[in-house]
Formats: structure tokens, sequence, C-alpha cells
């Protein structure tokens, strides 16, 4: 494990110091807060905390176009709380490790819950409540880069850490970075790394190719990643439509996309965006059409076996890529799986998986750090690498934008023939290793910010 050296060296110093003085300290890192935050911070969030118990803000959404992901991630998150307060899980694998299944820092984690409503104004709302009447001292989870951004500028502004559910939009740790938020999730310029060369091999390198982008951030993020990354394989986009979010009917975007040159659709839809859009597409023959002299073809780019799931037999063929699945055989993905399995009778989305390992992450940081102090608790999860998480190799969370990096999978929809269960609707068709998506951090804009709350 690789870890930023100021920081451990920094509490040395405070232990020391304290040692010295000959002061005697039932809790050690109650010291350490108070230090840092006279000597950096006037105030931060809800520090010190007080009392038996700390408490996590679980906010997700559990209505709106999103809201299948949002009830997986809140079941993941409560086995997360169960496993950092009793044990199991991630625990037993998870490197480093500093939690011992019984609380941080001495205190059982309880927790309250949220609505995002996929909606921006509302997920701020949500989780300005949890901060100011709920005193949580982190928040996690959500589906949406929009609402994903928002939290994280409220994040920094008061001082309370924010680890990010699934948002896939290149700004959130791009252009809108924040000091006080972290993703665990790849974002859209992996994909289009990840996707591009396969699709290229799979379909040739000369396609024609018509987006239907989700109207706002995520999805214009998405179309953009991707046509640049097919456009790079030789690909040619002829056109791009906005679509509402939660739309119902695409009929009359998949007449313009038939009236084209195009013989490849990609969707850059989500949940339930996503399930409609690609269910029509097919209804409207699309899978049975040639173009060009070719056979059209459907991309998803951002998938979630919650998603195929609901989209059935539609998404036999169709390529994308996720950032977890749950047939992943590494001992942390087996450990995971096994748990959630066990608890709720049915394996974790790659919804849940960003969640549960968010929350770990979070608790194992302020163990590790000592202390609850934000600013203690950022420097220590920054360039940290770290495994066991249910990756095949080592992940990494870069110092400078707060992304992790991470092997990511390219999949493609299975026929009915081949599932062995309900659930078993993806395949992997490529697992790629960090080293293809990671990229440098100038290439996208943005600052952090500030440790102290601006």
């Amino acid at each position: 494990m690789t870890m930023t050296k100021k920081g451990a060296s920094r509490r040395s110093v405070l232990r020391g110091s304290a040692a010295l003085a000959g002061t005697a300290l039932v809790t050690p890192h109650f010291f350490v807060k108070n230090a840092w935050a006279q000597g950096e911070c006037a105030t931060v969030g809800n520090f010190p905390v007080e009392g038996p118990t700390v408490t996590f803000g679980f906010n997700v959404p559990m209505t709106g176009a999103y809201a299948d992901e949002g009830a997986d991630q809140l079941r993941a998150l409560q086995l997360a709380q169960k496993h950092i307060n009793e044990g199991g899980g991630i625990l037993a694998t998870l490197q480093p490790l500093a939690l011992t299944g019984q609380g941080v820092l001495g205190k059982q984690v309880v927790h309250v819950t949220g609505d995002t409503q996929t909606n921006p104004d509302a997920a701020r709302q949500s989780a300005r409540r949890m901060i100011e009447r709920d005193g949580v001292i982190m928040f996690c989870g959500g589906s949406s880069s929009a609402t994903a951004v928002t939290r994280q500028y409220l994040a920094q502004e008061m001082g309370i850490v924010y680890m990010h559910g699934l948002t896939h939009a290149n700004e959130t740790t791009g252009v809108d970075r924040r000091r006080y938020g972290f993703r665990q999730f790849f974002n859209t310029h992996m994909t289009g790394l990840a996707l591009g060369p396969i699709l290229a091999n799979e379909y040739g390198g000369d396609r024609a190719a018509f987006h239907l982008t989700a109207d706002y951030n995520w999805g214009h993020s998405m179309s953009g990643s991707i046509k640049d990354a097919t456009e790079a394989q030789g690909w040619n986009t002829v056109g791009n439509i906005a679509t509402p979010l939660g739309a119902t009917d695409y009929s009359q975007f998949l007449v313009s996309v038939l009236n084209s040159d195009a013989d490849v659709l990609i969707l850059n839809h989500y949940g339930n965006d996503m399930v409609n859009s690609v269910t029509q597409a097919v209804q409207f023959g699309m899978r049975d059409l040639q173009k060009n002299g070719r056979d059209v073809q459907i991309v998803v780019p951002l998938y979630s076996r919650l998603m195929a799931r609901g989209a059935g037999d539609n998404v036999e063929g169709v390529f994308g890529t996720t950032n977890w699945n749950w047939t992943k055989d590494n001992p942390g993905a087996l450990a995971f799986v096994s748990a959630f399995e066990e608890e709720y009778g049915f394996p974790p989305s790659q919804a849940a998986h960003t969640a549960y390992v968010q929350c770990i992450l979070y608790a194992n940081a302020c163990e590790m750090a000592g202390t609850f102090y934000a600013p203690e608790v950022i420097r220590t999860l920054e360039g940290m690498t770290y495994s066991g998480d249910g990756y095949d190799s080592e992940s990494l969370y870069r110092a400078e934008d707060h992304q992790s990096f991470h092997d990511i999978l390219v999949v493609r929809g299975k026929a009915p023939s081949a599932r062995t269960s309900e659930f078993d609707l993806l395949q992997i068709v490529d697992t790629v290793p960090r080293s293809v998506v990671e990229y440098p951090i100038d290439t996208f804009p943005g600052e952090l910010g500030e440790y102290c709350p601006a």
C-alpha cells in the first residue's frame, strides 16, 4: 500500500507532542483532530464527534429514472455499515486494512437516508438536511452525475466528505473536481479508451454512428467520449439527438436514425431510459436491418445488470462497459458477493458494489488516520493504493483529482440460451487493465480547492 507521507508524518508529530506533554488521553484521535482544527481550519463540518456513535448519510435515488440503482446502493450501504460494525465482507480481503469490525475509532456507525430523486436540487437539499439536521460526518451514494456534482460542491462548502456513488461524467473528477469529493466509479473517457478498440475490432473501422443522448451532463460527456474514441478508430458520426431524461417514447428519435446513413446506433442512456430506448430500437427492427452492406448494430456504452434485466432479450449481442460485475472470481469480489447474497438472496449490481466499497474505504481511512477530522482523512485517501476491493489488480485513488483507477470490463448482452440464471445477463468480453484506462492528469482542467471548507 502507498499513502501520502505528509499526513503520516504530521500524525506522528502530533502524537509525539502529546506524549511529551504527558497528556493522558482516552481517545487520542480527538487530540489529533483538535490540534489540526486549531492549526489548519477554524471549523470543519460536524467535527468533533461526540457520543458512542457516528452518523453516515446514505443519499441515493429512491424515486426517479435511476431508482433501481438507488435501491441496490442502499442495500449495499446498509451491508457496509453492518460489516464495519460487526465484521465480514471485504474486511477479510481489503489491504491495507485498519478496521477491526468493531466500528470506527471506537464508535458504532449509524445512518440516515435521503432521496436524491435523480434531481440536482432535491439531491442537494437532501444532503444539506443530513448535514445540518442529522450531523452526518460523511455522505455517500447516488446515481447521476448532475446530482453528484451539485452535492460535491455542497460537501466542499460544508466540510463534509462525499464518497460518490454512481457518477460517470468526466466533469466529476475533471472541471468540477472538489477536495471533499472522491469517485470510485470510472468515467466516460475511460469507457471510450476501453470500448473504442473493441468496437472497431468487432464491427470494422469505417462505420457510421448515430447517437441518442440523455440531455444532461452525463449524457453529453458520454456521447463526446464515445465520439472521440470511435472516430479515432475511423468511424464517422452522422448525427446526435439530445433526448429528455425520463423519456418513455423514443419513436420520433429512432425514425431520425432510420432515415440517416447510420449503421450503428449508440444509446447514451442509463437506467430506465436505456431500458426503454434499447427495447424500442429492437421493436423498430433495427437489429434486423442492413445499411451500407452491413448489419445495423446497437451499442450501450454504460451497462448495468439491473438495466440488462429490465431490457431482457433486447440486450443480446449489445456491447458496453461496466465498472464491475458480480461474476468476477477474485477474493474481494467473492467476499462481497457472498455476503450480499446471504443478506438479500440475490447478487449485487455494480451500483451496489461502488457504494459498498466507498463506504468501507472512508471508514478504513478514518481508522488509518486516527481521526474523523476531514482534512486528515482526505490526505489518507489521496494517492492511496489498495487491493481486495473486488478487482483483479491493485486500485489507485489519484491525489490530484480523486479519481479511482482500476481495471474495468467490456461486456456484451448474453443470448437467452447462454444464461445460467436470471442474473447472468452480461458476458465479460475483456477485463481492461488499469494501465490502459489511466490517463494524464492534464487531460481535463480543474482544481480540487482547499482542505479548509470554502
